[in-house]
């Protein structure tokens, strides 16, 4: 397996150093193919005296314009010499932008973007709800937080739970497994729950053999908090990527993760591979 085209989100008047270096690293290995895409909101306008709506629509958009073609030209720049061939999407869309986003990733095996950070109401309008674009996607997502511009790939885990997105999640990031340094498959779990646990991984350690990458099976007890007890676990072993599913339900139509999900979407301190 490999991937043969890239979606690269970049956010306007954001940091998407880390994002576009570890794309190109990613282009370059895989001899892929790279969509560059972002996207914004027009400006919701409040009438007020002194402002006609005219000149407020004209005045935003004319905004959103200049900061889309900055994003172009941050992009090329970047890829320039990791890969011939890019290409560039951009919008503005009265509607939400993971809509936009998910429908663009039809066309590409990977998306690669920034971890959500939180907005302000003014700039709400830039910004894409992660959440949402995990679950409308059918892609898998690749998070890279801030700080971090290379993806060595030295330790892989696979955060692994009994479920239908896990599943999913590992199949997702086979390829970047195969060239993984060393690959756990990891799961937290009750003293009780050991055993069984340890079987499960022990399967999914002998699936991945078959796909000629060694794994070990790995079993934690948590003493305390799950969530915690997976993060420490994670820093100890010197993770650099992170392989989790996504696992959540509509609710008034927001997205409401399970604990693990969304601390990994909120503030992981390593690159995430996230799958639904």
């Amino acid at each position: 397996m490999s991937y043969k085209t890239l979606l690269v989100h970049l956010e306007l008047n954001g940091d998407n150093d880390g994002v576009l270096k570890i794309a190109g690293e990613l282009a370059a290995r895989f001899q892929a193919r790279v969509i560059g895409i972002a996207a914004a909101q027009p400006i919701r306008i409040l009438y007020d005296e002194g402002w006609t709506s005219g000149e407020v629509i004209n005045r935003d958009r004319e905004d959103l314009n200049r900061d889309l073609a900055a994003c172009e030209a941050q992009f090329r720049g970047a890829l320039q010499g990791s890969t011939q061939d890019i290409a560039w999407r951009s919008a503005i869309t009265f509607a939400p932008l993971a809509d936009y986003i998910a429908e663009q990733a039809c066309g590409a095996d990977l998306i690669v973007t920034g971890k959500e950070i939180g907005g302000s109401l003014l700039d709400d309008n830039r910004r894409v709800h992660m959440g949402d674009l995990v679950m409308q996607a059918g892609r898998p997502i690749l998070l890279v937080p801030r700080g971090i511009s290379t993806l060595p790939m030295r330790h892989a885990f696979v955060a692994w739970k009994e479920s239908r997105e896990s599943r999913r999640a590992v199949m997702d990031a086979l390829p970047l497994l195969e060239v993984a340094g060393e690959v756990g498959v990891l799961e937290i779990t009750s003293q009780q729950d050991c055993p069984y646990a340890l079987a499960r991984v022990q399967d999914v350690a002998m699936w991945l053999q078959q796909h000629k990458i060694s794994a070990a099976p790995l079993v934690v007890s948590a003493k305390g908090n799950e969530v915690g007890c997976l993060h420490a676990e994670l820093l100890n072993r010197k993770c650099d990527l992170l392989v989790a599913g996504a696992y959540g339900h509509n609710r008034l139509g927001e997205w409401i993760f399970g604990g693990v999900t969304q601390d990994l979407l909120l503030s992981p301190d390593f690159c995430v591979l996230i799958s639904h």
